[in-house]
């Protein structure tokens, strides 16, 4: 007789919110995925022919974030603070590093997972492109990178 589990109701992706420090309008349509990968470092010991392997850094990948184009001025303005630290003008990073949330949502509206990224950045910013013979919304994008980021409870 087979054993039949307990079903379990997975989490939808079309539902969340991100929640940037000091950005007022942070609605976004699509956000790529979260991914870290850990280094796999490996050494051989007295001519081994079986290496020992143990973790090794950490790279976590850039997020991308897309949004309708609107007046806001927030995630350029942001971008704007990194290109003038940049330039040499010697402000500190408080200005341009900032944590943000992705909260995914159920249908309700419900918090179910929170993750969250530490001291996110702008690394390019894609005003969208423009076309007479489309009937679309012109998006524009962002990509941040961060130190890390974890769930949080």
């Amino acid at each position: 007789m087979p054993v039949i589990g307990n079903p379990r109701s997975f989490h939808k992706k079309f539902k969340f919110v991100v929640e940037i420090d000091d950005v007022g309008h942070a609605g976004f349509q699509k956000c790529s995925e979260l991914s870290v990968e850990v280094a796999n470092v490996q050494y051989f010991e007295g001519g081994s022919l079986i290496p020992n392997k143990s973790p090794g850094r950490l790279t976590f990948a850039d997020v991308t974030l897309e949004r309708g184009a609107t007046q806001d001025r927030d995630l350029f303005d942001w971008l704007h603070d990194v290109a003038i630290i940049s330039s040499g003008l010697g402000l500190t990073d408080v200005f341009y590093k900032r944590n943000l949330d992705i909260v995914q949502q159920d249908r309700d509206g419900t918090t179910l997972r929170r993750w969250s990224l530490s001291r996110a950045w702008p690394v390019k910013f894609v005003a969208g492109d423009w076309d007479n013979e489309a009937d679309e919304n012109v998006i524009e994008s962002v990509t941040l990178t961060y130190d890390f980021f974890e769930l949080v409870q």
